[in-house]
Formats: C-alpha cells, sequence, structure tokens
C-alpha cells in the first residue's frame, strides 16, 4: 500500500473523482459539523478529506498517513493542524481527543477491519462520531477492480485490497461499541458512465458507501463537540 500510494500521488487528486468519497460526505444529515472542535483524519491521503472538512467548519484537524509522500501533499493544503506519520490502525494519537474521526478510502487496503474501529474508538471523546468511506465490495465482485491507477511510465498497478461486506463492517463496528446513524451508496449512474463509458455494464451497481457511527460512552453528557 505504501508503494502503490508512492508512485500514484503526483496523479491522485486528478484520477479520484468527487463521486466516490466527497459527494457521499455532503449527504450526511447527523453531524453538526461546526460544532466539531477537532477531527482525525485516518489514512488522510493528499489531504482532500482535511480540505472538505476545514470548508464546514471543523476548527483543528490531524492527519494521519502510511505514506510520507502523501503526507506531503496533503501539508500544502494548510487545513492541517498536525500531521503524522503512521498507521490508521495504531495512529499514535492521544487517545479520547475527538469529537470526529474519519476515514475515507482506506478500509479496503486492510485485512481485518476490527483494528480500525478499535483505534478510532480509542480517538473519540465521550460522545462522538466516526465516518468510514469505502470502495463497495459489491462493485468489487460485480467488475474484479481492485484499487488501481495507471503509472506515470504508463502501467497499470492494482493496490492490495480486500474485500469486507456490510456484514463485516457492522460486526466491527458494534464490537467497537457503535451504533449505525446513517449510510449511503452511491451507484454507477450516467455521470459516472460518461466519464467511464466502459462502466456502462455496472449501471445501478453500488460504487462506494459512506457510513455514519456513534459512539456513546458510560456518563456520556451526549455533548457534541
Amino acid at each position: 500500500m505504501r508503494e502503490g500510494y508512492r508512485d500514484w500521488q503526483p496523479t491522485y487528486e486528478t484520477t479520484v473523482e468527487d463521486g466516490m468519497d466527497l459527494e457521499l460526505l455532503e449527504r450526511i444529515r447527523t453531524i453538526p459539523w461546526r460544532r466539531m472542535s477537532s477531527a482525525a483524519d485516518l489514512g488522510c491521503g493528499t489531504g482532500r478529506t482535511g480540505v472538505w472538512l476545514h470548508r464546514r467548519g471543523v476548527a483543528s484537524i490531524d492527519g494521519v498517513d502510511v505514506t510520507p509522500e502523501m503526507l506531503a501533499a496533503a501539508g500544502t493544503k494548510g487545513v492541517y493542524r498536525r500531521l503524522v506519520e503512521g498507521d490508521v490502525r495504531a495512529s499514535g494519537l492521544e487517545a479520547g481527543s475527538y469529537p470526529l474521526v474519519t476515514c475515507c478510502l482506506v478500509d479496503e487496503h486492510l485485512p481485518r477491519l476490527a483494528p480500525l474501529y478499535r483505534e478510532a474508538a480509542r480517538l473519540l471523546d465521550s460522545a462522538g462520531w466516526y465516518v468510514v468511506v469505502g470502495y463497495h465490495p459489491y462493485f468489487i465482485m460485480a467488475s474484479g477492480m481492485p484499487t488501481h491507477f495507471d503509472h506515470p511510465d504508463g502501467h497499470p498497478v492494482a493496490i492490495e485490497t480486500h474485500l469486507h461486506l456490510p456484514s463485516a463492517q457492522v460486526e466491527a463496528a458494534l464490537e467497537a461499541g457503535f451504533s449505525l446513524a446513517e449510510m449511503h451508496e452511491a451507484l454507477v449512474d450516467d455521470a459516472w458512465i460518461d466519464l467511464k463509458p466502459r462502466w456502462a455494464d455496472f449501471r445501478g451497481v453500488p460504487i462506494s458507501f459512506c457510513m455514519v457511527w456513534r459512539r456513546e460512552r458510560a456518563g456520556s453528557s451526549g455533548r457534541v463537540g
């Protein structure tokens, strides 16, 4: 994963479409973004999610990513309080410090989901929100496409991709003490087919998903932000 995203970094933002992740974030209605005093952006990549959060009023954002080149790109955005090179499953960020944790287009690269959900739960404060956006397993199954990109020298590169059914997300979330607040799915529609005509055979197949999880610890006052 580190090597793949290192090579993808120069063209990442011109090849990843907003329909995969940012447009799903736009659908979220339960989170009062401007009341989020801080956020941990796990797998922050080049900072696309951080920019989106900043524009919605999240005051302080800390990003974590395993790829130094992606972190360097995120640093140019000017929206992160700090950037940490590390594993999203063991970020090293302070426990109980964030009302919001996000993780976008990362979970499909992990062989197991439980460590990611446990880390998100560890980072959240007494009443926190965890947002997961991922590459939909149904599209992976229908198309046979792992996460992939074209290398600068022209050859296609696939990045290690794991299939996690929605039930696996739910199992990992429940074990970590979360309850589901919202779920959204993006389908292959006319807009996608205009961008990628060869996807016409996948019309109506979900390509990405967004889950919003809420964690309430014992003694929580229900405060957000």
